[in-house]
């Protein structure tokens, strides 16, 4: 495996892992389910997460594998790194200093001007 290569899928099992821990998946996603997350055969896999955990960004846990603080640190970044332009505020939409957040009728006034309903 090339040194490119691995940063690459350490990359995307750091990923996988931070999202599936976020959506209330598991935290210890086993060899297989990353795999099949990943789309990729268990086999393939396997000796990346070896390396990986050898390398302290994951930790064996039971029959699976937990991020460590470092693994954890660098998933997140990765994440939001390669979803930013998913995750950032969509054209259109208010943000969290928008005038709408004083009130429902607000909210609702805020909501009918961005979708071009004003009465």
């Amino acid at each position: 495996m090339s040194e490119l290569d691995a940063l690459r899928v350490r990359d995307e099992v750091l990923q996988a892992m931070y999202w599936m821990a976020g959506e209330g998946l598991g935290d210890a996603p086993t060899a297989s389910e990353l795999a099949r997350f990943l789309a990729v055969p268990a086999a393939t896999l396997e000796p990346y997460l070896d390396r990986f955990a050898a390398g302290g960004w994951i930790a064996p846990a039971g029959d699976g594998y937990t991020m460590t603080e470092a693994g954890r640190d660098l998933g997140k970044r990765s994440f939001a790194d390669e979803f930013a332009g998913l995750t950032g505020q969509a054209h259109g939409e208010c943000d969290d200093d928008c005038w709408c957040h004083e009130s429902p009728e607000e909210a609702a006034r805020c909501l009918e001007e961005r979708l071009g309903h004003v009465h």
